[in-house]
Formats: C-alpha cells, sequence, structure tokens
C-alpha cells in the first residue's frame, strides 16, 4: 500500500472556470456532519479539511495535490438545512460543474453516518453518482460510536443492499488503511 507524503492544497473554487488542471481525482462527498473532513485528515494524516461541530463549514470545492499522484477533492456537504433556496441552487451548480469533469474523476468516497445509515440525501448523491456512470464506495462512518452489536445491526439492515461499503471510525483512524488500498486500486495505471 502506497503511503503518501507530500501534500498540499492546491486552491478552493466555485465555478469550472477556476478548477485546477488535473488528470486523477479522488473526490470526498457525503451528508454535512457526517466526517467528510475528518476521514480526509485521518487518511492523509494531516489538518488538510476544517472541523468543526458546525455543520456546513465546507463552502467551496477544495483541491488537495497528493506526491503528484492524484488530486484530492473536498466538495462542500449536501442536504444541510441552513442554506438558503439561494445558497441550495448555487451549490446544486457547483456540483454539476464539478461533476461533468467525469475523465478525470476515478474515484467517489461517499461517507455516511454508521450510525444512521443511508438517508434520503445519500440515496439521492448514490443514484446521482449511478447516472454519471462514476465508480463510488460507501464508507459508513463513526462506527466507533456503536457498539458490537449496533454495528452487525448496521450491516444486516443499514447497508445490506450496498455492495462496496468499508466501516471506518475517522476519528479513532479505525480501517483508514482499507480506504487507503481502495484509492490506490483507482489511481494506478
Amino acid at each position: 500500500m502506497r503511503r503518501w507524503s507530500v501534500i498540499s492544497f492546491i486552491k478552493s473554487a466555485k465555478a469550472a472556470k477556476d478548477f485546477p488542471a488535473s488528470e486523477k481525482e479522488i473526490v470526498f462527498v457525503g451528508r454535512s456532519n457526517v466526517g467528510k473532513s475528518s476521514l480526509i485528515n485521518s487518511l492523509y494524516k494531516k489538518d488538510l479539511a476544517y472541523t468543526g461541530k458546525t455543520p456546513g463549514k465546507t463552502r467551496m470545492i477544495n483541491f488537495f495535490n497528493i506526491d503528484d499522484i492524484y488530486t484530492a477533492v473536498d466538495v462542500p456537504g449536501y442536504g444541510y438545512a441552513r442554506r438558503s433556496q439561494k445558497e441550495a441552487i448555487e451549490y446544486a451548480s457547483m456540483m454539476d460543474d464539478y461533476f461533468d469533469r467525469t475523465d478525470k474523476i476515478r474515484l467517489v468516497i461517499q461517507i455516511t453516518d454508521a450510525r444512521i445509515g443511508p438517508t434520503q440525501d445519500d440515496i439521492d448523491m448514490e443514484e446521482y453518482l449511478k447516472d454519471r456512470k462514476l465508480n463510488y464506495v460507501v464508507i459508513a462512518n463513526k462506527i466507533d460510536k456503536l457498539s458490537n452489536n449496533q454495528l452487525t445491526n448496521a450491516r444486516h439492515k443499514l447497508y445490506r443492499d450496498r455492495v462496496n461499503v468499508i466501516y471506518v471510525s475517522a476519528e479513532k483512524k479505525k480501517n483508514i488503511d482499507q480506504v487507503k488500498e481502495y484509492i490506490d486500486k483507482y489511481i494506478s495505471d
């Protein structure tokens, strides 16, 4: 498994004209407050993405260079209720502009909350990714907040219909290597 060592912020952008040139991208999506930024920071062992208790902090698409091999892309969380209608429209337009780059996107990592399971917003995003024929994996985060029985129930009830699910705790760095292996599979030429 590859170990990443040179990780740097490229830029934040809201419009397609501002997106940086890139050949390979790994994209992180998820509802607000599912631990998307925490997962990114755990994967890259660096405080790249802002984390906080208040959801909806990421407002732009953030691009990070990973060893000059690929670009990690952190998009704003979806399903955040406190966005105005204007912000929601701008968000949808920004996401459509970004996902029009399907030739660059190698893998979408969709983060969900293992305690809750896929919400309607998560299911809608999954359908969106399927419609665009993008490779994706579901990451069920926050397993450290579940007992063994609850985790077993989540696997059997909440995620039973999903083929590609990795159960992690970004906070405790549990099963992060499984996510790294999955990324390696999609960025290898």
